[in-house]
């Protein structure tokens, strides 16, 4: 875990390298080691319908959501997305484009969760468990 959506304007994508964008939320997902790797899962969604504040076409948007296990404290989950939306924007510093920046934070509850995963025996074997 943790599992992180990124949703953005298509505005967004016009002028970055989304992949620069995911790796670099990716790396810093993983040194945070806020959680085990097999269970890390990243996705983007595209908006090409939106509007933000007045319309402007400048205006743009990237809405982060991660969904952890329970457990982790306040202070390391407000530390986690503080460093989260830090490496968003380094990593689209420059743009041309006024990007409303957001994240939040969700438990999941494990009562009402099953997690069928086949990637974290790879992991294992790789590291020679």
């Amino acid at each position: 875990m943790p599992h992180l959506t990124i949703e953005f304007t298509s505005n967004v994508a016009d002028h970055h390298d989304l992949d620069e964008l995911l790796d670099a939320i990716h790396t810093t997902v993983l040194e945070s080691a806020i959680g085990p790797v097999a269970g890390l899962r990243i996705r983007a969604v595209e908006h090409t319908h939106y509007r933000v504040a007045d319309g402007d076409p400048s205006f743009a948007f990237v809405a982060m959501y991660a969904r952890l296990g329970p457990g982790r404290d306040l202070a390391t989950r407000q530390a986690f997305i503080e460093t989260v939306l830090d490496a968003g924007e380094a990593a689209l510093a420059g743009t041309p484009l006024r990007i409303i920046w957001s994240m939040e934070v969700a438990e999941i509850d494990p009562d009402v969760r099953v997690n069928r995963n086949h990637v974290a025996p790879v992991l294992e074997e790789r590291r020679g468990g």
